[in-house]
Protein backbone atom coordinates (compact mmCIF):
# COMPACT_ATOMS: atom_id res chain seq x y z
CA UNK A 1 0.00 0.00 0.00
CA UNK A 2 1.25 3.34 -0.72
CA UNK A 3 0.36 6.21 1.84
CA UNK A 4 -1.40 9.15 0.19
CA UNK A 5 -0.05 13.03 0.41
CA UNK A 6 -1.81 15.07 3.46
CA UNK A 7 -2.44 18.95 2.88
CA UNK A 8 -4.73 21.24 1.79
CA UNK A 9 -7.18 20.62 -0.90
CA UNK A 10 -6.18 21.45 -4.43
CA UNK A 11 -7.14 24.47 -6.92
CA UNK A 12 -10.22 23.41 -9.05
CA UNK A 13 -10.47 24.25 -12.08
CA UNK A 14 -11.61 27.86 -12.67
CA UNK A 15 -11.15 29.05 -9.01
CA UNK A 16 -9.01 32.43 -9.19
CA UNK A 17 -5.74 31.86 -7.81
CA UNK A 18 -4.65 34.61 -4.82
CA UNK A 19 -1.02 33.68 -6.16
CA UNK A 20 -1.42 33.74 -9.92
CA UNK A 21 0.63 36.45 -10.53
CA UNK A 22 3.47 34.64 -8.95
CA UNK A 23 6.54 32.89 -10.61
CA UNK A 24 5.48 30.02 -12.22
CA UNK A 25 1.66 30.12 -12.19
CA UNK A 26 -0.26 29.22 -14.98
CA UNK A 27 -3.20 30.73 -15.82
CA UNK A 28 -6.12 30.18 -18.96
CA UNK A 29 -8.91 32.40 -18.50
CA UNK A 30 -12.24 31.31 -21.04
CA UNK A 31 -9.71 30.01 -24.07
CA UNK A 32 -10.89 29.33 -27.23
CA UNK A 33 -8.54 29.19 -30.12
CA UNK A 34 -9.29 28.16 -33.80
CA UNK A 35 -7.57 27.73 -36.74
CA UNK A 36 -8.62 28.96 -40.06
CA UNK A 37 -10.74 31.58 -41.15
CA UNK A 38 -14.66 31.67 -42.41
CA UNK A 39 -16.34 28.52 -43.23
CA UNK A 40 -13.13 26.55 -43.20
CA UNK A 41 -12.32 27.34 -39.26
CA UNK A 42 -11.84 24.74 -37.25
CA UNK A 43 -12.24 25.49 -33.08
CA UNK A 44 -9.45 23.09 -31.59
CA UNK A 45 -9.83 23.91 -27.70
CA UNK A 46 -12.29 25.66 -25.78
CA UNK A 47 -13.56 27.61 -24.11
CA UNK A 48 -10.96 26.62 -21.11
CA UNK A 49 -10.54 27.71 -17.49
CA UNK A 50 -7.84 26.55 -15.68
CA UNK A 51 -5.95 27.92 -12.81
CA UNK A 52 -1.83 26.21 -11.99
CA UNK A 53 -0.37 27.04 -8.88
CA UNK A 54 3.44 27.47 -8.55
CA UNK A 55 5.42 23.95 -8.12
CA UNK A 56 2.30 21.64 -9.36
CA UNK A 57 2.96 19.14 -12.08
CA UNK A 58 -0.35 19.23 -14.13
CA UNK A 59 -0.79 16.43 -17.15
CA UNK A 60 -3.05 17.09 -19.68
CA UNK A 61 -4.54 13.52 -20.87
CA UNK A 62 -6.74 12.94 -24.21
CA UNK A 63 -7.46 11.35 -27.14
CA UNK A 64 -5.58 12.15 -30.10
CA UNK A 65 -7.08 16.15 -31.68
CA UNK A 66 -8.42 16.69 -28.18
CA UNK A 67 -6.20 20.08 -28.50
CA UNK A 68 -3.70 19.26 -26.02
CA UNK A 69 -0.83 20.25 -27.82
CA UNK A 70 -2.54 23.57 -28.60
CA UNK A 71 -2.75 24.26 -25.00
CA UNK A 72 0.82 23.71 -24.58
CA UNK A 73 1.58 25.97 -27.92
CA UNK A 74 -0.65 28.67 -26.44
CA UNK A 75 1.81 28.66 -22.88
CA UNK A 76 4.61 28.56 -24.65
CA UNK A 77 3.47 31.54 -26.83
CA UNK A 78 4.11 29.97 -30.02
CA UNK A 79 0.60 30.94 -31.10
CA UNK A 80 -2.12 33.60 -29.58
CA UNK A 81 -5.59 32.69 -28.19
CA UNK A 82 -8.60 33.61 -30.86
CA UNK A 83 -10.29 34.19 -27.27
CA UNK A 84 -9.64 35.09 -23.89
CA UNK A 85 -6.37 35.33 -21.89
CA UNK A 86 -3.34 33.02 -21.34
CA UNK A 87 -0.93 34.27 -18.25
CA UNK A 88 1.92 32.61 -17.48
CA UNK A 89 3.70 34.22 -14.00
CA UNK A 90 1.27 37.06 -14.97
CA UNK A 91 2.55 37.95 -17.77
CA UNK A 92 1.23 37.14 -21.79
CA UNK A 93 3.36 34.07 -22.75
CA UNK A 94 6.54 34.83 -25.28
CA UNK A 95 8.55 32.43 -27.19
CA UNK A 96 11.87 31.56 -24.63
CA UNK A 97 10.79 33.54 -22.44
CA UNK A 98 7.53 32.39 -20.72
CA UNK A 99 8.36 28.58 -20.02
CA UNK A 100 11.37 25.80 -21.79
CA UNK A 101 9.47 23.66 -23.98
CA UNK A 102 10.63 19.70 -24.56
CA UNK A 103 9.31 18.63 -27.68
CA UNK A 104 7.97 14.83 -28.50
CA UNK A 105 11.38 15.32 -30.95
CA UNK A 106 15.24 16.06 -28.93
CA UNK A 107 15.59 18.12 -31.86
CA UNK A 108 19.47 18.69 -30.48
CA UNK A 109 22.32 19.72 -32.86
CA UNK A 110 23.91 16.60 -34.34
CA UNK A 111 27.15 18.55 -35.32
CA UNK A 112 27.13 19.49 -31.18
CA UNK A 113 28.42 16.95 -28.53
CA UNK A 114 26.23 16.65 -25.34
CA UNK A 115 27.79 19.28 -23.67
CA UNK A 116 27.76 21.47 -26.70
CA UNK A 117 24.36 21.38 -26.79
CA UNK A 118 23.56 22.15 -23.58
CA UNK A 119 26.68 25.49 -23.61
CA UNK A 120 23.90 26.67 -26.75
CA UNK A 121 21.65 26.92 -23.96
CA UNK A 122 23.31 28.24 -21.65
CA UNK A 123 24.25 30.98 -24.30
CA UNK A 124 20.98 32.09 -24.82
CA UNK A 125 20.12 31.67 -21.48
CA UNK A 126 22.24 34.47 -20.73
CA UNK A 127 24.51 32.80 -18.54
CA UNK A 128 28.18 34.35 -18.10
CA UNK A 129 30.27 31.50 -20.25
CA UNK A 130 32.76 31.22 -16.80
CA UNK A 131 30.23 29.98 -15.24
CA UNK A 132 29.30 27.31 -18.27
CA UNK A 133 31.63 24.50 -17.05
CA UNK A 134 29.96 23.94 -13.55
CA UNK A 135 26.21 24.35 -14.72
CA UNK A 136 26.69 22.00 -17.60
CA UNK A 137 28.12 19.41 -15.25
CA UNK A 138 25.19 20.18 -12.77
CA UNK A 139 22.01 19.68 -15.25
CA UNK A 140 23.93 16.60 -16.67
CA UNK A 141 23.66 14.85 -13.46
CA UNK A 142 20.57 15.81 -13.03
CA UNK A 143 19.40 13.68 -15.91
CA UNK A 144 21.18 11.34 -15.24
CA UNK A 145 24.26 11.89 -18.17
CA UNK A 146 27.43 12.83 -15.79
CA UNK A 147 30.17 12.10 -17.70
CA UNK A 148 28.53 12.30 -21.35
CA UNK A 149 29.25 15.83 -22.55
CA UNK A 150 32.32 15.00 -24.45
CA UNK A 151 30.41 12.17 -26.33
CA UNK A 152 28.59 13.16 -30.06
CA UNK A 153 24.52 13.07 -30.66
CA UNK A 154 24.39 9.90 -32.66
CA UNK A 155 26.61 8.34 -30.06
CA UNK A 156 24.11 7.86 -27.15
CA UNK A 157 20.77 6.26 -27.50
CA UNK A 158 17.47 7.80 -27.98
CA UNK A 159 16.37 8.10 -24.36
CA UNK A 160 19.81 9.94 -23.81
CA UNK A 161 19.32 12.20 -26.08
CA UNK A 162 15.27 12.95 -24.77
CA UNK A 163 17.55 13.71 -21.50
CA UNK A 164 19.83 16.38 -22.93
CA UNK A 165 16.87 18.04 -24.37
CA UNK A 166 15.37 18.18 -20.71
CA UNK A 167 18.92 19.44 -19.20
CA UNK A 168 18.98 21.61 -22.46
CA UNK A 169 15.51 23.23 -21.71
CA UNK A 170 16.20 23.05 -17.71
CA UNK A 171 19.07 25.54 -18.29
CA UNK A 172 16.87 28.61 -19.08
CA UNK A 173 15.75 28.95 -15.36
CA UNK A 174 12.33 29.44 -16.59
CA UNK A 175 9.98 29.09 -13.30
CA UNK A 176 7.52 26.64 -15.96
CA UNK A 177 8.45 23.59 -17.79
CA UNK A 178 6.24 22.35 -20.59
CA UNK A 179 6.15 18.78 -22.30
CA UNK A 180 4.73 17.71 -25.05
CA UNK A 181 4.66 13.74 -25.45
CA UNK A 182 8.39 13.80 -24.90
CA UNK A 183 8.24 9.90 -24.69
CA UNK A 184 6.15 9.06 -27.53
CA UNK A 185 8.64 7.50 -29.79
CA UNK A 186 10.17 6.02 -27.08
CA UNK A 187 10.30 2.19 -26.22
CA UNK A 188 8.34 1.50 -23.08
CA UNK A 189 11.42 0.30 -20.76
CA UNK A 190 12.92 3.36 -21.80
CA UNK A 191 9.73 5.13 -21.05
CA UNK A 192 9.61 4.13 -17.86
CA UNK A 193 12.75 5.43 -16.49
CA UNK A 194 12.38 8.90 -18.09
CA UNK A 195 8.94 9.29 -16.39
CA UNK A 196 10.91 8.53 -13.21
CA UNK A 197 13.60 11.06 -13.79
CA UNK A 198 11.20 13.86 -14.82
CA UNK A 199 9.28 13.16 -11.95
CA UNK A 200 12.32 13.40 -9.77
CA UNK A 201 13.83 16.74 -11.73
CA UNK A 202 10.50 18.29 -11.28
CA UNK A 203 10.69 17.51 -7.06
CA UNK A 204 14.29 18.39 -6.64
CA UNK A 205 13.39 21.88 -8.92
CA UNK A 206 10.13 22.66 -8.08
CA UNK A 207 9.14 24.16 -11.49
CA UNK A 208 5.80 24.45 -12.36
CA UNK A 209 5.45 21.60 -14.94
CA UNK A 210 2.98 20.85 -17.69
CA UNK A 211 2.86 18.09 -19.23
CA UNK A 212 0.74 16.45 -22.60
CA UNK A 213 0.63 12.71 -23.09
CA UNK A 214 -2.61 10.42 -24.18
CA UNK A 215 -1.26 7.54 -21.58
CA UNK A 216 -4.01 7.59 -18.54
CA UNK A 217 -0.97 5.55 -16.61
CA UNK A 218 1.72 8.64 -17.38
CA UNK A 219 -0.80 10.95 -16.26
CA UNK A 220 -0.88 9.00 -12.98
CA UNK A 221 2.23 8.50 -12.33
CA UNK A 222 3.76 11.59 -13.27
CA UNK A 223 1.09 14.42 -12.17
CA UNK A 224 -0.08 15.94 -9.33
CA UNK A 225 -3.06 17.06 -10.98
CA UNK A 226 -4.60 15.35 -14.08
CA UNK A 227 -6.45 17.57 -16.60
CA UNK A 228 -8.96 15.36 -18.99
CA UNK A 229 -10.13 16.88 -22.41
CA UNK A 230 -12.92 16.48 -24.15
CA UNK A 231 -12.70 15.43 -27.78
CA UNK A 232 -12.83 18.69 -30.31
CA UNK A 233 -13.17 21.15 -29.23
CA UNK A 234 -11.22 20.16 -26.31
CA UNK A 235 -12.60 21.32 -23.27
CA UNK A 236 -12.30 20.49 -19.56
CA UNK A 237 -13.95 17.66 -18.46
CA UNK A 238 -11.97 16.19 -15.00
CA UNK A 239 -9.78 18.42 -13.03
CA UNK A 240 -8.39 15.33 -10.72
CA UNK A 241 -5.82 15.77 -7.76
CA UNK A 242 -3.59 12.28 -7.66
CA UNK A 243 -2.57 12.84 -3.67
CA UNK A 244 -0.25 9.91 -4.20
CA UNK A 245 3.57 9.85 -2.97
CA UNK A 246 5.85 12.63 -5.40
CA UNK A 247 8.74 11.41 -3.72
CA UNK A 248 10.80 8.86 -1.74
CA UNK A 249 8.74 5.71 -2.76
CA UNK A 250 9.84 3.09 -5.30
CA UNK A 251 8.51 3.44 -8.78
CA UNK A 252 7.66 -0.30 -8.96
CA UNK A 253 5.57 0.26 -5.65
CA UNK A 254 3.61 3.30 -6.51
CA UNK A 255 2.44 1.25 -10.06
CA UNK A 256 1.55 -1.96 -8.21
CA UNK A 257 -0.90 -0.41 -5.57
CA UNK A 258 -4.75 0.06 -5.20
CA UNK A 259 -4.44 3.79 -5.23
CA UNK A 260 -2.58 4.04 -8.23
CA UNK A 261 -4.79 1.50 -10.20
CA UNK A 262 -7.59 3.51 -8.88
CA UNK A 263 -6.79 6.30 -10.33
CA UNK A 264 -5.44 5.12 -13.56
CA UNK A 265 -8.75 3.08 -14.55
CA UNK A 266 -10.84 6.75 -13.48
CA UNK A 267 -8.78 8.39 -15.66
CA UNK A 268 -8.69 5.64 -18.45
CA UNK A 269 -12.48 5.78 -18.00
CA UNK A 270 -12.75 9.50 -17.98
CA UNK A 271 -10.44 9.49 -21.42
CA UNK A 272 -12.75 7.25 -23.09
CA UNK A 273 -15.77 8.61 -22.49
CA UNK A 274 -14.73 11.96 -23.46
CA UNK A 275 -13.29 10.77 -26.55
CA UNK A 276 -16.89 9.19 -27.38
Amino acid sequence: MVSRETGGPRPTTGAALPGAELPGAVRLDDVIHRYGRGDDAVTAVGPVRLDVEPGEFVVLVGASGCGKSTLLRLLAGFEQPTHGTVRVSGAAPRPGHAAGVVFQQPRLMPWRTVGGNVDLALRYAGVPKDRWAGRRAELLDRVGLDGTERRRVWEISGGQQQRVAIARTLAAENPVLLLDEPFAALDALTRERLQEDVRQVAARTGRTTVFVTHSADEAVFLGSRVVVLSRRPGTVVLDLPVDLPRDGVDAEELRGSAEFAELRARVGHEVKAAAA
